[in-house]
């Protein structure tokens, strides 16, 4: 698969996945967030939680969950990070979730993926 059809995947799925947390009651503070080091796909609120949400799209929840490793969730942690204090206000509970898009199957959400 060439990268601008990979590309244009990713941003489907970060879209798809925004909406679902719309549905949720999150709102979208910002999407693919950017510092040295590392991204974050999109950074959500819900009352006094933030979360750090990286979305991976794939055949199937096992090949999603699959990449999802601990490495690119080091990544993920790096940015969130230097990210935080951007978004981040006085009481909050800040964590890093997970949003696996698949086809035909309703976006899988977990929270709090990252423990390191």
């Amino acid at each position: 698969m060439n990268r601008q059809l990979a590309e244009r995947r990713g941003r489907g799925a970060e879209t798809l996945a925004c909406w679902y947390l719309r549905l949720k009651g999150w709102r979208i503070l910002a999407r693919r967030a950017r510092v040295a080091g590392g991204e974050v796909d999109i950074v959500a609120r819900r009352g006094r939680t933030l979360a750090f949400v990286e979305v991976k799209a794939r055949a199937s929840e096992d090949a999603a969950a699959f990449a999802l490793d601990e490495w690119r969730l080091r990544r993920v942690a790096t940015a969130v990070e230097r990210l935080a204090a951007r978004y981040m206000r006085e009481g909050d509970d800040v964590r890093i979730d997970a949003l696996f898009i698949v086809p035909r199957r309703w976006p899988r959400h977990l929270s709090n993926v990252w423990h390191g």
